[in-house]
């Protein structure tokens, strides 16, 4: 009986362990994406200047880091949480090089 039990508190300990790599490093994976295709695109989209781009895609990182943490921590599984964050981080990756491609 006290072998079970320790196997659920080991397998608790792995997804809270798994979430919380989805959030910091997930998530920062995510925010520096999101960042770079808006400090690549905005430029492309408006009259803003690279800098300004830069700077509105930085201070915009720190909300979608933000929210890439609560998702991770919210979702019901932690492959939810790896999938929730991956596949963003895939079509921004994919913005990215087709924007970097078409310069």
């Amino acid at each position: 009986m006290a072998t079970a039990h320790a196997g659920s508190a080991a397998r608790y300990r792995c997804m809270v362990a798994s979430r919380a790599l989805a959030a910091a490093l997930g998530g920062y994976a995510l925010a520096s994406l999101f960042t770079a295709v808006l400090a690549v695109g905005l430029p492309r989209v408006s009259d803003t200047s690279r800098a300004s781009a830069l700077l509105t895609a930085t201070l915009l990182s720190v909300a979608v880091y933000a929210a890439a943490v609560i998702w991770a921590f919210s979702a019901r599984s932690a492959l939810r949480a790896w999938a929730g964050i991956a596949v963003p981080s895939a079509v921004l990756a994919a913005a990215l090089w087709a924007l970097k491609a078409g310069a």
